[in-house]
């Protein structure tokens, strides 16, 4: 099966507050990295702000993460968020991503979050519209 979504790369730095007690970033923080890179990437390269989206009404959440740690990132690193959709649902999406150090290009990390398409209003599942999939299809 031919992957036909277009993947994207945001920049961060790690900083002061992503440390932990082992001197490297937080395991929890890597997946605040991968939202905040979806967050720039609506905007930027899909056309569609997280704010617009929920004004009609629609929210993402995350149903089920993985993430394969590899390497830990450390204070002051500046690393890429690669992140894609790769699937496509009725009532959500399937989103892989992968955090590289920028100097390197060796993976940090790894994985994928499987997001349901929410309601705001009701709360409940709702089904991805031909906008949206136009949007994502690119």
């Amino acid at each position: 099966m031919i992957n036909n979504y277009a993947r994207f790369e945001s920049e961060f730095k790690v900083r002061p507050d992503d440390i932990d007690m082992f001197q490297h970033v937080h395991n929890s923080k890597y997946f605040d990295y991968v939202l905040a890179a979806r967050y720039e990437q609506m905007e930027l390269f899909y056309g569609m702000t997280m704010e617009e989206f929920m004004e009609q009404g629609f929210g993402w959440v995350v149903r089920t993460a993985h993430v394969n740690y590899k390497r830990p990132l450390k204070l002051g690193q500046y690393f890429i968020v690669e992140t894609g959709v790769d699937e496509m649902k009725d009532k959500g999406c399937v989103v892989t991503f992968a955090i590289k150090f920028k100097d390197s290009g060796k993976v940090s990390c790894d994985g994928w979050f499987d997001y349901a398409l929410i309601d705001l209003k009701s709360g409940k599942s709702a089904f991805i519209t031909e906008e949206m999939l136009e949007k994502y299809s690119i």
